[in-house]
């Protein structure tokens, strides 16, 4: 780690989860690069964050096409790395037959794919670290099921089994792999559902907690699972959805 600090990569950081994720480790004094296709969102973000006496780069690069060599910039930027958090992700929420191979490739080439690449770019520099953790953002869909969202359910059960594949493969005294499993959350793609009525009352009968989860109540669990607390977690998905897979 460069001067106490640890060096993490947030890919998804453009908004939402990632970027909450991302604002969580810089104010917490982590060196932290935010990855992510919108070059003017992610600079003005870093911005705010450097304004704000935090440490944080803009790291522009799309994780399907170039993976390996945004950990490799990455690395040049922060000096090396200790935290890698995956929380880019696509949806396509079509039913199976409107959603043919080419759409549920391309979903799976973003949402796991990239994971695996990305992971097995970063693996050796984590090794390299004191305390390297390795983090995928999966969901609750990796589990249970709504319809119809196939191409994305397959994914996120994929990417659960990669974290615990890796975990096993990879896991020792100074690397931890595992995920976090988010609920719902209000983010800019689904703030039309978050403000439906309808949707709220079939949150008052799914959701034990009765509501959804806002994006800096999920931070935290990253947080946790990228810190010296975490040493003996690994191979783990840490959900966080307020009850609603742990209710019939």
């Amino acid at each position: 780690m460069t001067d106490g600090k640890r060096r993490v990569l947030v890919t998804g950081a453009t908004r939402g989860l990632g970027l909450e994720i991302a604002r969580a480790f810089a104010r917490e004094g982590a060196a932290v690069a935010l990855n992510g296709r919108d070059r003017d969102l992610l600079e003005a973000h870093a911005a705010r964050l450097r304004d704000a006496g935090c440490s944080a780069a803009a790291l522009v690069g799309d994780l399907v096409a170039e993976p390996e060599d945004i950990v490799r910039r990455t690395s040049d930027v922060l000096g090396g790395l200790d935290v890698v958090v995956h929380a880019a992700s696509l949806r396509d929420r079509r039913p199976t037959e409107a959603l043919d191979g080419a759409a549920f490739a391309a979903l799976l080439d973003v949402n796991l794919t990239a994971a695996y690449r990305l992971a097995r770019a970063a693996l050796p520099l984590l090794q390299q670290s004191r305390a390297g953790r390795l983090i995928f953002v999966t969901s609750i869909a990796a589990r249970i099921a709504r319809a119809p969202d196939p191409a994305y359910t397959a994914s996120k059960g994929g990417l659960e089994a990669l974290t615990r594949s890796l975990a096993v493969e990879f896991g020792s005294d100074t690397l931890t792999v595992n995920a976090i499993a988010p609920g719902w959350f209000v983010t800019d793609p689904n703030r039309t559902m978050a403000e439906d009525p309808r949707v709220q009352a079939f949150v008052d009968v799914r959701i034990p907690l009765r509501r959804w989860g806002r994006p800096e109540e999920l931070a935290p669990a990253a947080l946790f699972l990228g810190s010296p607390a975490a040493s003996f977690v690994n191979g783990i998905t840490l959900t966080v959805d307020g009850g609603m897979s742990a209710q019939m």
